[in-house]
């Protein structure tokens, strides 16, 4: 069977749904005012609130929220358990929870003065609940960190084979040519910065122009120098003479995290975040494309089994586990994050919240199906293959289709994929260093220091642990993370509704909330609920027959996870049982 068909279908399925349930629907539910003020046009400051044009902002926020996320779950979900499970949660979950979710913290925030969700929290159940979601919150970044560390240093250290049209093998990427490149390309964003920085302090010339051209000769030429980078990392492969080169690198890499989380954002941040954008758009046009003509010629066949079963031995049973590894791409609470954050200061008008909020979730579930179709070309016999490996070699397959030469594709794809994963980690980071500062109110250096020092002690504590599976052999750290990790991002947007929805019943009278919000938020936290407490009797067990120790880590943090978010379920459903008018405002929404 063809690929083509299959993913026009679902890419049918998501271009409904935004004009009929994203604008007919959830958009009628929140009663979008165009003409209400928005905190943009409030306090607009040149800084943090700007109105924006709606186009702009999509691009600004899809890249914020789409990075390695949506590309690693689907891929490992579709291992585990066959392409057309992950394929339904995928279409069905984004349309209904994960665009709802985008949009509700997008609107949500709007409405009362740009805040976060947290402080939506705050105002509406109570500071004990605002405590306990930070802490949630905090948990959540620290397994993003731990997962997305460990698949970068395997990927530095592993192979991808390419294969020629026959289905021969024609040479190899190597990982430590992916290490090269990836070093290489953090040095041409800190040097991109610094020109860019240095063009801003020489001021305007006489004409006022010349700036502006330099800047974009800046910008082109680094986009052409990444060519130079992705060849130079396969002729110059960086490895390293150690017995554990994957242990290593995870520790090298949370390192360079702790450096980029402090250094100020016009150095690496943001130009880096162009760079990284122009991988995003590249891999989600050429992909496409290639996809597209790859069918219409007859080629890229469906060859990976659609139904694995429904249990996997190293990571669960189907239901609850597919639900959070597939988390990007389906619904994700670091987007509430991102809606909340930076793109509610920035929306111009409430009627430009669908197509940012509602319409980019739904681009994001395009590149997950992107994603997905690079497992569901895989030959059967790959079933082992690391997420990494599998996405080089489908984006090399498609963008192929293109005339791109393969072996230069595939290491475009790997590159990518390092790429989309720095993007991550090092903003986590910086993310999980200011909420412990907001936290504990340390503003100096020091507080920078130590809060940036408790973020990365975790993850350093996690990858340094081996855990083993039924068969005795040891698991990938971020499989076993994994699972976790995805049920504390899935949990985090189910309080995230919670929050949202208590606001909507209590303070809006909103009774169709009950439907719209209510029940997402009621699936998401069963399911992610579920696999933490499955998670929890396993470590038990696996404590019971000697296998594990009491200590590990992967066993408290669940339960961490599990305590902080059923308190704060409870401190929701006691501000919900109160009598109507007992709970009194505590600031006015600015719809109001």
């Amino acid at each position: 069977m063809a690929l083509l068909p299959i993913l026009l279908i679902c890419l049918t399925a998501l271009g409904l749904a935004y004009v009929l349930y994203g604008k007919l629907v959830v958009s009628r539910f929140y009663r979008l005012d165009c003409h209400a003020p928005t905190p943009a046009t409030l306090y607009q400051d040149g800084l943090d609130y700007v109105p924006t044009n709606r186009f702009y902002l999509l691009a600004q926020h899809f890249s914020a929220i789409s990075a390695a996320g949506p590309i690693f779950g689907p891929i490992i979900a579709g291992l585990m358990f066959g392409w057309l499970p992950a394929l339904l949660w995928i279409v069905l979950g984004c349309i209904f929870i994960g665009a709802v979710h985008d949009f509700s913290t997008l609107v949500g925030s709007v409405r009362h003065r740009g805040s976060s969700v947290a402080e939506v929290v705050r105002l509406h159940i109570g500071p004990r609940a605002f405590y306990l979601f930070l802490g949630y919150i905090w948990l959540s970044l620290v397994y993003v960190l731990t997962a997305f560390t460990d698949v970068t240093a395997r990927a530095f250290t592993g192979t991808v084979p390419i294969f020629g049209p026959g289905g021969e093998q024609i040479g190899t990427v190597l990982g430590a040519g992916t290490a090269s490149s990836s070093v290489m390309y953090l040095g041409l964003g800190i040097l991109l910065g610094t020109a860019l920085k240095l063009l801003e302090r020489a001021g305007p010339t006489v004409d006022g122009r010349r700036p502006l051209v330099l800047r974009q000769v800046l910008l082109l030429g680094s986009l052409l120098l990444v060519g130079v980078v992705i060849w130079a990392g396969q002729s110059l492969p960086l490895s390293l003479p150690v017995d554990e080169p994957v242990r290593v690198w995870s520790y090298v890499i949370l390192a360079y995290c702790g450096v980029a989380s402090v250094l100020p954002v016009w150095l690496l941040l943001q130009p880096r975040g162009f760079l990284g954008g122009a991988f995003l758009y590249t891999i989600l046009l050429g992909g496409l494309v290639g996809v597209l003509l790859g069918g219409a010629q007859g080629g890229l066949t469906l060859q990976y089994p659609s139904y694995l079963g429904f249990s996997n031995e190293r990571i669960g049973p189907l239901v609850p586990f597919l639900f959070i590894t597939i988390a990007c791409g389906a619904c994700s609470g670091f987007h509430g994050m991102v809606s909340s954050g930076t793109t509610s200061k920035q929306l111009r008008c409430e009627c430009d919240a669908p197509l940012v909020g509602y319409g980019g979730m739904l681009l994001e579930g395009v590149i997950a199906l992107l994603a997905l179709a690079c497992v569901m070309i895989l030959a059967p016999t790959t079933k082992g293959a690391n997420p990494d490996a599998v996405f080089a070699a489908g984006i090399g397959q498609f963008l192929s289709v293109l005339g791109v030469p393969l072996s230069f594709a595939v290491s475009f794809g790997m590159l990518a994929f390092a790429t989309f994963v720095f993007d991550t980690i090092d903003v986590t980071t910086r993310l999980g260093r200011y909420l412990l500062q907001e936290l504990f109110g340390w503003k100096t250096l020091a507080g920078k220091t130590l809060a940036t020092l408790l973020t990365l002690c975790v993850p350093a504590v996690l990858l340094g642990f081996t855990v083993t599976g039924p068969d005795g052999k040891p698991i990938p750290a971020y499989l076993s993370i994994w699972p976790v990790f995805g049920a504390s991002n899935q949990l985090l947007a189910a309080l995230s509704l919670l929050g949202l929805f208590v606001w909507l019943v209590r303070r809006e009278h909103q009774r169709w909330a009950v439907f719209l919000v209510g029940v997402p938020m009621a699936f998401m936290m069963t399911m992610t609920l579920s696999a933490l407490f499955f998670t929890i009797q396993k470590w038990i067990v696996a404590v019971t027959n000697g296998t594990r120790t009491l200590f590990d880590p992967v066993g408290i943090a669940s339960t961490c996870l599990v305590v902080l978010a059923v308190g704060m379920i409870l401190e929701g459903v006691a501000v919900l049982r109160r009598p109507w008018g007992v709970t009194p405002r505590l600031e006015p929404d600015l719809a109001q």
